[in-house]
């Protein structure tokens, strides 16, 4: 496939159109295959980037220095004794063009990423929860929908699809506790992170000493899977870890003690590795992890769940960030919210939440990439297609998509009152660059040419001094289960 550019230095396939993804995908899935390479294997040695793949088909961009180490390489390595034809054939009609991208996301591939709400990227990820106030903003928006549920016997039940470091739900239990006090809890919270779940679990003794009437449990499962606590394969079934925690005591120091003795467990069963298809982190094995308070094991029978005899029904699903921002509605709806929303119980109300963009970050991302539009799929064609992905049982749910005035609201990133009046310290620039990159879910490759030069950093700054501050904004919705 011949390489040429056209005046923006867009890459162009044959005959000078733009170069589709899925072409490119094809090129190097058919030379790994010829050259018995990993996808991942391919990335490092040609890129430098292990996921460099599982981007390209997640719909990341690529630049032409990236495109031409791409081809140099397989130049230069060619698959021995391999038909070199087999790396031009393209799947014809499979991918979209679009004029405002050098590669354009392959409709294809996209639907079989497994999602993540951000950047599997620790030092971002944590930066950003650090210095911005999303979480407990969320968990504010979340709290207001226990008003509007009605918990049914034996227990209040809650999805957390996505813990993350366990802030917002550990928030939300509080929430529930000052509402419900005398309820039993069901919490499960998905998270597939190690790390994450090991801040999640350092949050939870003061939850079991103020609250004792509570199941909660931890998974790895995915959407399809985790709220019922059931793998779809027979044979992830046969390799289930399900481990159930009786923790004795009364006293948060307690529970501490005994939830951090759980590490060995947690190191040797929450393990991963990566898709054969998509590079993307997956389960080694399904885990389970149950804890509940010894002295109320009694009260709590009812609710503790057991392997091959668990149940949904939840009254509340909080789906925060659970899928990546440029992926299309179709894949959001199939692969995340509808499996929610077939998991709520009667009058049961998921409340997802997502970026929204038009904000001060973003215009610091387009200071910088003045095309960018990373939000491209509102509330309202995620719940389209969540319409139309769940057929006529759509007559059972109840969708609101509310007013931008209910629905959308702000975070902001923390400084100080003077802090941003005058002269603006590094370490905030630096915050404040890595939130909006963190937010608009900018590749990491693409970021090596900006921070040479340096013009972030005042883009940064000019965003700063206009605002006073830098903030985000998110957008919600609902679905609930009808009663009847």
């Amino acid at each position: 496939m011949v390489d040429t550019r056209d005046a923006r230095g867009h890459s162009k396939g044959k005959g000078g159109r733009p170069l589709r993804a899925d072409e490119l995908l094809e090129e190097v899935g058919g030379y790994c295959r010829l050259a018995g390479l990993a996808e991942s294997t391919f990335g490092r040695l040609a890129v430098n980037d292990g996921k460099f793949v599982a981007r390209l088909r997640d719909g990341g961009r690529i630049t032409p220095r990236t495109l031409d180490r791409v081809r140099n390489y397989i130049a230069a390595h060619p698959p021995n004794g391999g038909d070199r034809s087999v790396l031009r054939r393209t799947r014809g009609g499979v991918g979209h063009e679009d004029a405002g991208s050098q590669i354009a996301a392959p409709a294809r591939a996209v639907g079989s990423r497994h999602n993540f709400r951000f950047f599997d990227n620790r030092q971002k990820y944590l930066l950003f929860v650090t210095t911005c106030g999303e979480k407990s903003v969320i968990a504010n928006r979340v709290a207001q929908e226990l008003g509007n549920i009605k918990p049914r016997p034996p227990a209040l039940r809650l999805f957390d699809a996505g813990m993350g470091d366990g802030s917002v739900l550990a928030r939300v239990m509080r929430a529930m506790h000052a509402r419900f006090p005398t309820l039993p809890f069901y919490v499960v919270g998905k998270e597939i992170s190690l790390e994450d779940v090991r801040l999640s679990l350092d949050k939870l003794p003061d939850r079991f000493y103020e609250h004792p009437s509570s199941v909660v449990v931890f998974t790895n499962m995915f959407y399809s899977e985790a709220p019922w606590l059931r793998v779809n394969s027979p044979g992830a079934a046969a390799s289930m870890v399900w481990r159930e925690v009786a923790l004795a005591g009364d006293a948060a120091h307690h529970f501490e003690e005994q939830i951090a003795g759980l590490q060995s467990f947690l190191g040797r069963s929450w393990t991963t590795r990566a898709s054969p298809k998509t590079g993307n982190p997956i389960y080694d094995r399904p885990v389970v992890l149950v804890l509940y308070r010894d002295d109320h094991r009694f009260l709590l029978d009812p609710v503790i769940p057991r392997l091959g005899r668990a149940t949904a029904d939840y009254d509340l699903v909080i789906a925060s960030q659970p899928y990546r921002a440029r992926v299309p509605a179709e894949f959001k709806a199939k692969r995340v919210v509808v499996p929610l929303t077939r998991s709520l119980g009667p009058g049961g109300r998921l409340i997802a939440i997502h970026s929204h963009g038009d904000d001060p970050g973003m215009e610091i991302i387009n200071h910088i990439w003045p095309d960018e539009k990373p939000f491209q799929t509102s509330r309202y064609a995620v719940l389209d297609a969540v319409k139309r992905e769940l057929g006529a049982d759509r007559h059972g749910f109840n969708f609101n998509a509310f007013s931008d005035s209910r629905s959308i609201f702000r975070y902001d990133m923390h400084t100080l009152p003077n802090e941003v009046a005058d002269q603006i310290g590094t370490s905030t620039l630096f915050a404040a660059w890595n939130a909006a990159i963190y937010v608009a879910q900018i590749e990491d490759e693409r970021l090596d040419d900006v921070v040479k030069t340096g013009g972030y950093i005042e883009a940064t700054r000019e965003v700063l001094k206009k605002h006073g501050g830098l903030w985000f904004l998110d957008e919600s919705y609902v679905i609930s289960r009808r009663r009847s």
